[in-house]
């Protein structure tokens, strides 16, 4: 520039020989004006080293940086003085000597080396999963139970034992808790749009009616032994069609819940990439968690009403006490529902499904077995206790359920 010719350069090589002396030999050259890519030449075979190198010496103190790891200067060194610091989780450095590791994708993770991103494995509870095909199997042999007591009860829906008892709410429970174990296979399998709206919804549905059913027993235990009374003005209370709307009217309420609760803030399938690493989780997002636990708060009010009511009618004549299998029922019940909150809010992505799939079939379990195994050893093994005479004891009642 500026009228100066074109710079060259001669590369030469100072050898110190045994002896002290010095000699130097031109090993290659640097011309400006060459094409580029040939400015610079270098006779690697002419160059000597000093005898103690045996191979050429390193322009830089650190060894280059595996792939899987990034440089991290030194500091108060000079910059070709670093460390190799590996990758962080979720992170990748595909290239040697990078200076900053690359973040991989939502739906990747970085493998074993951390030197390229591979697939997420999507989690959730299912069929495949020991987990899941174990909470189903129960929930069959349960539906079939319950299936085995209907069928029960229905041919022997004239004896005492089953009229005493208000045949057509038990009829009605015994419906909705098979719904209730039904109902467990829409949390397995994967979860779609159809099946996160659905599977809150009619769990708490059907366990209404399951749990109202069993109010409506318990308050027509105390208004069956107060309409045995002479001139008593609540027989017209005890009939099927008094029972069948109380269980329509409680749900309701639950059915408007779901309904507010579908409406404004409904479920919907998402990935859970931050719980797990090298998973993704997929569930179902609830929407409003309000709403959640509104569902699950009214279902035990209803319960813990009809313990009450149950606990205060235990001590009713032999010929009503059903009210001692139904407290001992919403014990059970509320038991699994207490344990459940902790429990469900401390484990995460399929875990919580399996806790909650696990407080249905429990629960449910524990109404079948508590209000109706009592009574189907009776009619099965004992037939002879399933007389009038023995279901209402000494005390002559003539009151039809």
């Amino acid at each position: 520039m500026g009228g100066d010719p074109p710079a060259r350069y001669d590369i030469l090589n100072w050898v110190i020989h045994p002896n002290n002396t010095i000699t130097k030999k031109q090993v290659g050259s640097f011309h400006f004006s060459a094409p580029q890519g040939q400015q610079l030449r270098i006779k690697d075979n002419d160059i000597l080293w000093a005898i103690n190198f045996t191979q050429v010496p390193r322009s830089k103190c650190s060894e280059s940086c595996a792939p899987g790891s990034r440089k991290m200067p030194r500091q108060g060194e000079p910059k070709c003085c670093y460390d190799c610091v590996a990758c962080a989780e979720g992170e990748v450095a595909p290239n040697i000597d990078m200076e900053n590791c690359l973040q991989c994708p939502a739906d990747q993770w970085s493998n074993e080396k951390k030197d390229k991103c591979i697939p997420r494995t999507i989690d959730y509870l299912s069929y495949e999963d020991v987990l899941g095909v174990s909470l189903a199997i129960v929930a069959v042999i349960f539906t079939i139970a319950t299936a085995g007591i209907l069928g029960i009860f229905i041919k022997h829906r004239d004896t005492p034992i089953v009229k005493a008892n208000n045949r057509h709410l038990s009829y009605v429970l015994l419906v909705s808790l098979m719904l209730c174990f039904l109902c467990s296979f829409l949390f397995i399998g994967y979860p779609q749009k159809v099946t996160c709206l659905l599977r809150q919804a009619t769990f708490g549905v059907i366990f209404t009616v399951a749990v109202s059913s069993v109010l409506a027993k318990t308050i027509t235990v105390v208004l069956a032994f107060n309409a045995t009374k002479p001139n008593s003005s609540l027989r017209k209370c005890v009939g099927p069609g008094v029972s069948f709307g109380f269980i329509v009217l409680c749900c309701l309420v639950e059915v408007l819940i779901c309904a507010v609760w579908l409406s404004s803030s409904p479920p919907f399938p998402e990935y859970d990439t931050w719980t797990e690493p090298r998973k993704m989780i997929l569930q179902c997002n609830e929407g409003s968690t309000i709403a959640f636990y509104s569902l699950i708060g009214y279902m035990g009010c209803l319960a813990l009403l009809s313990f009450i009511v149950a606990f205060v009618a235990r001590k009713l004549p032999d010929s009503f006490n059903e009210a001692q299998f139904i407290t001992f029922s919403m014990v059970v019940f509320c038991s699994v529902w207490l344990s459940f909150l902790p429990a469900y809010l401390s484990v995460k992505g399929k875990y919580m499904v399996s806790v909650e799939l696990f407080a249905i079939l429990s629960s449910a379990a524990g109404l079948l077995g508590c209000i109706f195994l009592p009574k189907c050893y009776i009619i099965v093994w004992r037939p002879d206790l399933n007389t009038r005479g023995n279901v209402i004891g000494k005390q002559n009642y003539t009151l039809k359920l």
